[in-house]
């Protein structure tokens, strides 16, 4: 598969399993959970307290309603990493496959005609707020009345700020905090335990949610970069991290090129590669880029590297086939197929 970035590029070879047991790719991606527990503890208690006050119960509007809503069927989960510039265009029409984004994404996939079916939200600070509209073509008043046509699957340790200004549905979800103590002062609030694992970031949430709620079989990521792209952008659109937020360290991408990113983005791309190693079923990179899957031996055989472009092409075709068959036409007394 050759992709024409800057230059023209080839996917690696695959190879047949991680070169670090799935086991302990989990491991190191968990190694900084205590660090995010204690960073989190208190304002994750104050929002949980603050969203039930206005809008519990959390059960009245909970993620189980939407469980095996595309089972069996292919589900498309954006990330907001640069290479979504490449192939944001194919989001327009994916002949009925469904989309799940990450909130971060609002004012970019708006701004170019993308209506994702679902949108994402894992963060209790208020950075996600600012980035509807960071870097948009519309006005701030415009990107949140989009808001009403939309509805946002959130953590119920969210930020307030932000939900207070999103207009549209809203589905509720708690997540398994590694520690007993927080765990049982957040259900205190309300025995909620409508659990999405997250990976520690919104991607994960947004993966989770596509293969363990909704049931998708295969899952294809879109915008699943972990690093920087070649020009030294972290997302799609300008962005205030596209400077430096620490120490890079070097990666390999799915071309075999050297590329930046921040320990924190790598541990959780090996959270991303632990899952497809271990949970059964069909994975799909369409970033055309990134790190995911990708190690210096090659790109590991349990997630596939294809276009977005394939992807659509695939399973719309699988799908009219399947409907010819269920649904033939008539023809005089003959049934034919196409």
């Amino acid at each position: 598969m050759i992709r024409n970035i800057d230059i023209d590029l080839e996917f690696q070879p695959y190879i047949s399993k991680p070169p670090i047991a799935p086991k302990d790719l989990h491991k190191q991606a968990c190694a900084s959970d205590t660090i995010t527990v204690d960073s989190w503890r208190e304002i994750w208690k104050d929002n949980v307290r603050a969203n039930h006050a206005k809008y519990g119960p959390f059960a009245s509007s909970a993620i189980a309603q939407i469980f095996g809503s595309q089972k069996n069927k292919p589900v498309i989960v954006v990330g907001s990493g640069p290479s979504l510039k490449i192939n944001v265009g194919e989001l327009k029409d994916t002949k009925g496959i469904s989309i799940l984004s990450c909130l971060h994404n609002f004012h970019y996939l708006l701004d170019n005609g993308v209506k994702p079916d679902y949108y994402v939200n894992l963060d209790a600070g208020d950075v996600t707020l600012d980035e509807i509209y960071e870097g948009g073509t519309k006005t701030r008043e415009e990107y949140l009345e989009a808001t009403k046509d939309y509805t946002l699957l959130t953590f119920i340790g969210a930020s307030p700020k932000l939900l207070d200004k999103w207009r549209g549905k809203i589905i509720w979800f708690s997540c398994p905090i590694p520690d007993e103590k927080l765990m049982s002062e957040i259900e205190s609030v309300e025995n909620f335990r409508q659990y999405v694992s997250t990976g520690g970031n919104v991607l994960g949430a947004s993966f989770y949610i596509a293969k363990a709620v909704m049931g998708a079989n295969p899952v294809v990521f879109v915008g699943a970069d972990f690093c920087f792209s070649y020009d030294n952008k972290f997302h799609p659109w300008d962005s205030k991290y596209d400077k430096s937020l620490g120490q890079y360290i070097r990666a390999i991408d799915v071309f075999g090129v050297p590329r930046k990113t921040w320990g924190s983005y790598y541990q959780f791309k090996c959270w991303f590669d632990s899952r497809a190693c271990t949970v059964p079923g069909l994975y799909i990179n369409a970033t055309e880029g990134g790190l995911l899957g990708a190690y210096d031996q090659g790109n590991i055989e349990q997630i596939q590297q294809m276009s977005l472009k394939q992807v659509i092409q695939m399973y719309a075709l699988s799908d009219a086939v399947k409907d010819q068959f269920e649904n033939p036409k008539q023809e005089g007394d003959r049934k034919i197929l196409f």
